[in-house]
């Protein structure tokens, strides 16, 4: 099963899923560390999109280190083995992958599935593969 994003307008912008995305796998409270997006679409108040992995594995295909690699729920990137050139990042169809500057690999979702336990408005479903 993985993380979707079909119900995104029900989503309300609080960005819960992106504090508990960033406190589940970084230990801070910070949106900018997390693996998902919630993107206000202005000038219309009130519209938001979630942007989430797809788990396609494009980034994985692409990835001259092949530091990223499927397991049962998702594709995962190992740090140690990542070099930072952000291919995996620029290949992805989805704008999914993303670097931070404070972290040496780039970030994407895992499907742990915080965000959809914790998802205030039922955004953020479980979706059979």
């Amino acid at each position: 099963m993985r993380v979707v994003a079909t119900r995104s307008e029900l989503c309300s912008g609080c960005r819960a899923c992106q504090v508990l995305c960033s406190l589940s796998r970084f230990g801070v409270n910070n949106p900018k560390k997390s693996a998902l997006q919630i993107i206000g679409r202005f000038p219309e108040p009130g519209v938001y999109e979630i942007n989430i992995c797809s788990q396609c594995g494009v980034c994985a295909e692409e990835c001259p280190a092949e530091a990223i690699q499927a397991d049962e729920t998702a594709y995962r990137i190992d740090a140690d083995l990542c070099t930072g050139c952000g291919i995996c990042a620029e290949v992805c169809p989805t704008n999914s992958v993303m670097q931070h500057a404070a972290l040496e690999a780039p970030i994407k979702c895992v499907s742990c599935g915080e965000c959809v336990e914790y998802c205030p408005r039922r955004a953020l479903v479980w979706k059979e593969n």
